[in-house]
């Protein structure tokens, strides 16, 4: 088991939350909605740092959105989001959200971190 240690930056306001979800499954990444054994977590948009004790070694991808508004979704219009997002290893945003592999990291010592920079198109 290791621990991974998540830092936020351009967080716009500290306005909602930031929903964080750590998932090992591709086919569950970005949304992380069918993915039962994805970590997820809720905090305070103020919040620049979360630490996750107990994750089995293994490869993964993180995905966080701002939920300014506090529904627990993505808001967008048409079909670009109008609330901030960001995922582990930052990778480029071109159409759409990038594949797991764009985001993946492998947790496999006692300790991974990775800077999340939350981007905002609208």
């Amino acid at each position: 088991m290791g621990q991974l240690d998540l830092t936020f930056s351009n967080v716009r306001s500290n306005k909602g939350m930031l929903r964080i979800c750590v998932t090992g499954d591709p086919d569950n990444f970005p949304r992380c909605t069918n993915d039962h054994n994805a970590t997820k977590r809720s905090i305070p948009a103020g919040t620049t740092a979360l630490h996750l004790a107990g994750l089995p070694y293994g490869k993964y991808a993180v995905a966080v959105i701002h939920d300014e508004n506090g529904n627990k979704k993505l808001d967008t219009f048409a079909g670009i989001p109008r609330e901030g997002f960001g995922f582990s290893r930052n990778p480029p945003i071109r159409f759409g959200p990038p594949k797991f592999e764009a985001a993946r990291f492998t947790l496999d010592g006692d300790a991974e971190s990775q800077q999340v920079k939350l981007r905002y198109m609208l």
